[in-house]
C-alpha cells in the first residue's frame, strides 16, 4: 500500500537502511524534493550512495553531498562541480547500458527515487519528463519513493501505476529547467555546415546545448522532419509550430517524435503535455539498436571535446578535468553512419581555451569516447571531414583543412609523420 506524505512529513529512515545504493531520476526529472530530504536527512541513515546521469538542479554540491556517495556516468550539468572536488565516482558506460544494468544487479539499485506526475484517473502516474532508466530502477528497487509534482506535464508514453509505488511525496514545484543556452557566431557556423546534410525527411537525433538550438533554427525551409533522439529542447517546439516538423515520412512511429528526456524550459513542458504527437520511451527503445536500424534518413548530432588526426573522438575529459561523459554518443553515431540516407555528425569549435588550444590534435589529451572505425563526419566553424571509408592519411588531411588557421602547420607536421608510416 502506498504511503502518502508531504514534504514536511517524509521521514526516509522509514524506508531507507543504512547502505542503500539509491537510483535518481536524472536531468530535468531529478526528483529535487527527495534530493533535499537525502541531503538533509542522509547522514543519519548512514553509508549512502546515490546514482544519478545528469544534474541540473545545483543541488548536488560538495558541501551538500558530504553524507553519502554520488555516482555517474559522466559529469554533466552540476556535476562537474562533484568532479572537479573528486567527489564523484565515474562509470564508463553508455546510457543504454545503464537500464540493463540495473535489471541485472551490476548497478545496485535498493531504492529509486522518481519524479512524476499526478496519478490519473485510473492511477496511474506520467513518468513526465524523463522516462530512459526510470523503470528499470522502480522494477530492481525494493523501495520506490515518487515525487508526485503537480507541475510536471504528463507526458504520452510509459506510466508508473500508484500500487508500484511505496511512498508518494505530494509537492507543486517548478520542475529543474535548463534554458537554452547562448548562441556565438562559431556556433551559428558550425551549425550552417551541419544543416547541409539535413534534408526534407530526415530524421533528427540531437542533444541540447548552442550548437543543435543553432542547427535547428536554420531548418525551417525544410519539410516534414522527423525525430528520434534520446533527449530534445525547446527548440523542438519552434519546429513542430512551424510546421517543419510532422514526422511524416518516417518508416516507423510515423507522426510521432520518439525521446526519452525532455531538457528545457516551461514552453517545452506546457507543448509536451497530453501531446500525441510526441512519446516518451525508455532507452531500451530510443537507443535499441534493432529499432534504430528500421530508421532511414537519420541524422544523429553529438559534441566532442576535441578529436584526433586518425577521427578518435573525446566527449568526456579535458586534461585532467573530466567534464563530460559517454551518453548515447556511440549508439547514435553508429546508427546515423549505418542508416540509409543518413549521416552521423560530430560537432565541436576548432579552439578552446580562447584560441589557444587546438580541438583537432595529433594525439586526444583524454580516453576515447568514440572510436574512429564509427565516426563519420566531423564538423568545425571551418568546414566538414568527411571520414568514412578514408585511410588515415586521408583523414588527416581532411581534419587538419577544418582546423583552426593557427595551428594548421602544427598538425600538418604531425600529419607527415602519420603519411610516411601510413598508420
Amino acid at each position: 500500500m502506498t504511503v502518502h506524505r508531504t514534504p514536511d512529513d517524509l521521514d526516509l529512515a522509514r524506508f531507507l537502511k543504512p547502505g542503500d545504493r539509491i537510483v535518481l531520476g536524472q536531468a530535468c526529472g531529478e526528483p529535487t524534493t527527495l534530493v533535499d530530504a537525502l541531503i538533509a536527512q542522509g547522514g543519519g541513515i548512514g553509508d549512502l550512495s546515490a546514482f544519478i546521469a545528469t544534474s541540473f538542479s545545483g543541488l548536488l554540491t560538495p558541501e551538500a553531498t558530504e553524507a553519502f556517495a554520488v555516482t555517474s556516468m559522466g559529469a554533466i550539468g552540476a556535476l562537474r562541480g562533484l568532479a572537479k572536488a573528486h567527489r564523484l565516482g565515474i562509470i564508463p558506460c553508455h546510457v543504454s547500458q545503464v537500464g540493463p544494468m540495473i535489471e541485472n544487479g551490476t548497478l545496485p539499485c535498493d531504492a529509486a527515487f522518481v519524479q512524476v506526475s499526478p496519478a490519473d484517473a485510473d492511477g496511474n502516474h506520467s513518468l513526465g519528463l524523463v522516462s530512459d532508466y526510470v523503470l528499470a530502477a522502480v522494477a530492481r528497487a525494493r523501495v520506490v519513493v515518487a515525487e508526485a509534482n503537480e507541475r510536471v506535464p504528463r507526458t504520452p508514453g510509459a506510466t508508473l501505476p500508484a500500487d508500484a509505488i511505496d511512498c508518494a511525496v505530494h509537492v507543486s514545484r517548478e520542475p529543474v529547467e535548463v534554458p537554452p543556452a547562448p548562441i556565438t557566431p562559431v556556433d551559428e557556423a558550425i551549425a550552417a555546415h551541419a544543416a547541409a546534410y539535413v534534408e526534407d525527411g530526415s530524421v533528427l537525433q540531437t542533444g541540447v546545448g548552442a550548437v543543435p538550438d543553432a542547427l535547428l533554427r536554420l531548418l525551417r525551409d525544410r519539410r516534414d522532419l522527423g525525430v528520434h533522439s534520446g533527449m530534445l529542447g525547446d527548440g523542438l517546439v519552434d519546429l513542430v509550430e512551424a510546421g517543419v516538423v510532422t514526422n511524416a515520412r518516417k518508416k516507423i512511429d510515423r507522426g510521432v517524435s520518439i525521446n526519452g528526456a525532455l531538457i528545457g524550459t516551461r514552453r517545452l513542458y506546457d507543448f509536451a503535455h497530453r501531446n500525441p504527437a510526441l512519446r516518451m520511451c525508455p532507452t531500451s527503445y530510443t537507443h535499441d539498436p534493432a529499432v534504430l536500424a528500421r530508421v532511414e534518413r537519420l541524422v544523429t548530432v553529438n559534441s566532442a571535446l576535441e578529436v584526433d588526426l586518425t577521427g578518435q573522438v573525446n566527449a568526456e575529459q579535458s586534461g585532467p578535468s573530466y567534464v563530460g561523459g559517454t551518453g548515447g554518443q556511440v549508439d547514435f553515431v553508429r546508427a546515423g553512419a549505418r542508416s540509409p540516407g543518413g549521416h552521423a555528425l560530430m560537432v565541436l569549435p576548432s579552439t578552446a581555451k580562447n584560441g589557444t588550444v587546438s580541438r583537432i590534435t595529433p594525439a586526444l589529451s583524454g580516453p576515447v569516447t568514440t572510436a574512429r572505425t564509427d565516426v563519420d563526419v566531423v564538423i568545425t566553424e571551418y568546414g566538414s571531414a568527411e571520414l568514412r571509408g578514408r585511410s588515415l592519411p586521408e583523414r588527416a588531411r581532411l581534419l587538419t583543412a577544418i582546423a583552426h588557421p593557427a595551428f594548421r602547420d602544427m598538425l600538418e607536421e604531425a600529419a607527415r609523420t602519420l603519411r610516411k608510416r601510413g598508420f
